[in-house]
């Protein structure tokens, strides 16, 4: 067993298949589910839900030792990004609209200021979009007081966006030899203000515990599951790390980067050479295996892993080749394109800022979607 699966997470998510049989899915082997406009037919619908994972508990933990309510506030951002790169993916990109469920126990947190903080996030983000041709109309959403159900809070979001057809990116086209362009996690990009660790809304639970000192459980015991695995980390929350340049806990805390700003120019410049998109978030590296039909995905040129990984790595145990499945391992989105524009997709990357390289190809598979990593740690398929 993983550590990951160690600390309850599932990486491969078993038990969501119950639900394919009431999806409305017209292009089942895309990236996000596809619906028709049942009013225009040349359109199609996306609707994505996705939240912030367990760093709301981590800024919980911020909050109790330091009394600063704008440790809520990045949150916004995570629930934002994993939803609106999500939809990018399949490039349902046209009048994004977005609603929020924050569900509280407000016997635990001060819900009003909590609110407060992460209405400042949202609106932060939404004013950075709108200056990269991105408007997203904020529909508000559901503020739940659930003191009985929730130790701390919980943090997700929906949103909504059109496609045409003639544009939706249905992985369908993924062919031998294209290649497969990846943008980093972490890093500056020049939309925005702080060095990200990398580490997005994924391996969030491991890092807790593998990092986080035992004795912040004993203190604050509604941040961890009583009967589960415990915190065993050697670190508190605001040691400087030189290895990640910052506070162990704001490496924790980094924000899931916004990938859309640099995925847009990228589909108006080169929409008919762009095969598919993946947001590397749930199941890491292999999340292209839900991309395409037979196709075998070789990545061979993977940059090293930005620090967190190394440090989770070394401080929880876990096998390299666990690493790849759980964590996006320095790589938030993969851009599959006809090798013969690869070098433009790296430029656009660059020019805001964000370091890309191309990290492998695709081949034909005989026995549907594979997945080999070649890696300084080691050789790992999957499937």
């Amino acid at each position: 067993m993983s550590k990951y699966a160690q600390v309850g997470v599932d990486v491969k998510k078993r038990g969501i298949e119950a639900f394919q049989p009431l999806m409305d899915n017209l292009y089942p082997e895309a990236f996000s589910v596809l619906s028709q406009d049942p009013q225009f037919p040349e359109y199609v619908e996306c609707l994505h839900t996705d939240s912030a994972g367990s760093k709301p508990v981590q800024s919980y933990l911020h909050w109790r030792e330091t009394g600063d309510l704008s440790w809520f506030k990045g949150l916004a951002q995570d629930t934002i990004a994993m939803n609106l790169d999500d939809v990018a993916c399949v490039g349902a990109l046209k009048s994004p609209f977005f609603v929020d469920y924050v569900a509280i126990n407000p016997l635990k947190l001060p819900k009003q200021e909590v609110l407060r903080f992460l209405q400042m996030g949202f609106k932060g983000c939404f004013e950075v979009l709108e200056k990269f041709g991105i408007r997203v109309r904020f529909a508000g959403g559901e503020t739940a007081d659930l003191p009985d159900q929730l130790r701390t809070l919980d943090i997700s979001g929906t949103i909504h966006a059109k496609a045409r057809k003639d544009e939706v990116i249905t992985g369908q086209e993924i062919g031998e030899g294209d290649a497969i362009v990846g943008l980093r996690s972490g890093g500056k990009t020049r939309y925005e203000r702080e060095e990200n660790s990398g580490i997005m809304c994924n391996f969030i639970t491991l890092a807790r515990h593998c990092l986080m000192k035992k004795d912040y459980e004993t203190k604050y015991p509604e941040i961890q599951d009583p009967g589960g695995k415990g915190y065993y980390g050697r670190f508190r929350f605001d040691d400087f790390s030189d290895e990640l340049g910052m506070t162990v806990g704001e490496a924790i805390l980094s924000p899931t980067r916004f990938f859309t700003p640099v995925i847009l120019k990228i589909l108006e410049k080169f929409r008919p050479q762009v095969k598919g998109l993946i947001h590397n978030t749930g199941g890491g590296q292999t999340k292209c295996l839900k991309l395409g039909r037979n196709v075998h995905y070789v990545k061979d040129s993977l940059p090293n892993p930005d620090p967190i990984f190394h440090l989770i790595q070394r401080e929880s145990g876990e096998e390299w080749r666990a690493m790849y499945q759980g964590g996006n391992m320095g790589i938030g989105m993969e851009v599959i394109v006809d090798p013969q524009v690869a070098e433009d997709i790296l430029s656009i990357s660059e020019s805001y800022g964000l370091a890309a390289q191309v990290i492998g190809r695709c081949e034909r598979s005989r026995a549907g979607n594979r997945l080999i990593i070649h890696s300084p740690f080691g050789k790992f398929r999957y499937d």
